[in-house]
C-alpha cells in the first residue's frame, strides 16, 4: 500500500498490519482486550443500531459491538489495508449483518443520514489535522440526526506534563500528527460541525479517551 500520509501511522505496512492485534496486545501489556471491551459497553448500543466503523481494522472491535447488535442491526466497517479486510472478513464471516468495505475514509463519502452510531478508534491522531476535518464531515453526514459519534483516541494534555515512563514510549510509537492532536480542543471543533452534548470516559492515567457526541 503505498502511504499518501508518510509520517502517518495509521496506514500501516503490511508486516505490521498482518500482526496488529498481537502487537497492539504486546504495546498495552496485555490490557488492550479488557480495555476495548469497557469501551464497547459504555457505548449504549441499541439491538437495531446501524453502526459505521471507521478504520475498522481487523474487525475486533466490530466483533464486540456485534454482540449487542440484533439481525435488524448492522455494523458496517471502512479500511484501505488489504490484510486489515482480509483479518476482518476472517473474523466475520459467520454474521451475514458485519461487512466491511475497501474505502478511504478521509475522502468525501457517499452515505447520508443512514447509521445510528459512527466510532472511530484511535485512527483520527493519526491524520494531518486538515485531513481529520473530512473524516468528521463524513461522520456528521453519515449519522441520523440523533446519532452519536463516538471518538476513541488521545485525551487532549500537555506533552511536557507526562512522567518519562509515558512519555518516551509515546515519542517512540507515535507520529508527528500525535503530538498536534493531544493539544487540540476537540470538543470545540466538533461544535463547529453540529455536534453537541458531549459525554467522555478516561482511560490509561487519563491519556485515553472516549469521547462521545450527538448530532
Amino acid at each position: 500500500m503505498t502511504k499518501i500520509y508518510p509520517d502517518s501511522k495509521v496506514e500501516l505496512e503490511s508486516w505490521m498490519a498482518k500482526y496488529y492485534d498481537t502487537i497492539l496486545n504486546f504495546a498495552s501489556l496485555g490490557l488492550y482486550p479488557f480495555f476495548i471491551r469497557k469501551v464497547v459497553a459504555r457505548l449504549n448500543i441499541n439491538p437495531d443500531d446501524k453502526i459505521l466503523d471507521l478504520g475498522a481494522g481487523t474487525g475486533r472491535n466490530a466483533l464486540l459491538m456485534e454482540k449487542y447488535i440484533s439481525q435488524e442491526g448492522k455494523i458496517i466497517g471502512l479500511d484501505i489495508g488489504t490484510e486489515m479486510i482480509e483479518q476482518f472478513q476472517k473474523k466475520t464471516s459467520q454474521f451475514d449483518n458485519l461487512k466491511i468495505r475497501d474505502q478511504r475514509i478521509d475522502q468525501p463519502l457517499e452515505y447520508r443520514n443512514e447509521f445510528d452510531k459512527v466510532f472511530i478508534s484511535f485512527v483520527l491522531h493519526g491524520f494531518p489535522n486538515e485531513i481529520r476535518q473530512q473524516v468528521i464531515s463524513n461522520a456528521y453526514q453519515a449519522l441520523k440526526p440523533g446519532g452519536s459519534f463516538a471518538i476513541l483516541d488521545y485525551n487532549e494534555f500537555n506533552l511536557n506534563d507526562m512522567s518519562l515512563f509515558t512519555r518516551i514510549p509515546f515519542k517512540i510509537i507515535e507520529c508527528s500528527y500525535a503530538f498536534d492532536f493531544i493539544e487540540r480542543n476537540w470538543k470545540d471543533i466538533l461544535r463547529k460541525y453540529g455536534f453537541r452534548d458531549f459525554q467522555e470516559n478516561l482511560f490509561f492515567f487519563n491519556y485515553v479517551r472516549l469521547l462521545e457526541t450527538q448530532k
